[in-house]
């Protein structure tokens, strides 16, 4: 019997996306960085969302993270005139990104291996940037405004 090695990327790097995705067009925002995100990329991302110069009102769903909710974040957002929504506690199901997310991690985590982090990245990004062409049909079924949500309801046990 012989031995069989799998090649496996040694050290810890790491990839953070913070990301903004238009409802309507499926136009993605991102901010990337190979640290933790923190309060600053979430106000380059409000400048690069109001340098967009749209015309409708601007307004951006969050989770409860705490540099998402800092005073930082909150006077920037008020400065550029864009709404932060803020969902509840383990909630992600009512955010579009969360389902865009599920996706990259599909078509580029999965059953993937990547000799190197620079390979690795470029996936992600490369991804990223072209999936409003190359994936433009399951965006358009998967980015929809279903939602589901439960009322509280009283269980009878008998």
């Amino acid at each position: 019997m012989a031995r069989c090695w799998q090649p496996t990327p040694s050290g810890r790097h790491r990839l953070s996306v913070l990301g903004a995705l238009n409802a309507a067009t499926h136009q993605l925002i991102t901010v990337t960085t190979d640290a933790y995100i923190n309060s600053q990329h979430v106000c380059r991302m409000l400048y690069q969302l109001a340098a967009l110069g749209l015309t409708v009102p601007i307004t951006v769903v969050l989770d409860n993270a705490r540099y998402q909710r800092c005073g930082l974040v909150q006077e920037t957002a008020a400065h550029l005139n864009i709404e932060l929504l803020f969902l509840p506690a383990y909630s992600p199901q009512f955010n579009l990104i969360e389902r865009f997310w599920k996706l990259v991690k599909k078509c580029c985590l999965h059953a993937r291996y990547y000799p190197t982090f620079p390979d690795f990245k470029s996936a992600i990004l490369d991804f990223i940037k072209t999936a409003h062409v190359e994936k433009k049909d399951t965006l358009k079924s998967l980015l929809t405004f279903n939602f589901q949500s439960f009322k509280e309801v009283k269980i009878e046990i008998s």
